[in-house]
């Protein structure tokens, strides 16, 4: 069953550019994975440096390896350092 998830980031205006650099490695990457089906960068249009990642993956294994892939690693502790508040993220399965 494939998994869905949507994880939501809001960094510091002053790290805008950073934050985005960071995204582009850590999209390109992923996306390069086994068993992920989309993983895209959104950024709120009202909420500057608010951004969402819209991720699909095949299967829940699909996700937990890649939650140990070292571009996710790297990319936690860049960040880190430039967010406003702690990323939230849903995760669920396609029920319609």
């Amino acid at each position: 069953m494939n998994l869905h998830i949507v994880a939501l980031f809001k960094f510091n205006e002053n790290y805008l550019m950073e934050a985005v650099e960071l995204f582009q490695i850590l999209v390109r990457e992923t996306r390069k994975e086994e068993g992920c089906l989309q993983y895209d960068l959104i950024e709120d249009k009202d909420n500057k440096g608010t951004f969402f990642l819209i991720e699909l993956w095949e299967s829940i294994e699909h996700h937990n390896r890649h939650s140990g892939q070292d571009h996710l690693l790297n990319f936690r502790t860049d960040a880190s350092k430039m967010l406003v508040s702690s990323t939230l993220v849903y995760k669920g399965f396609k029920i319609l």
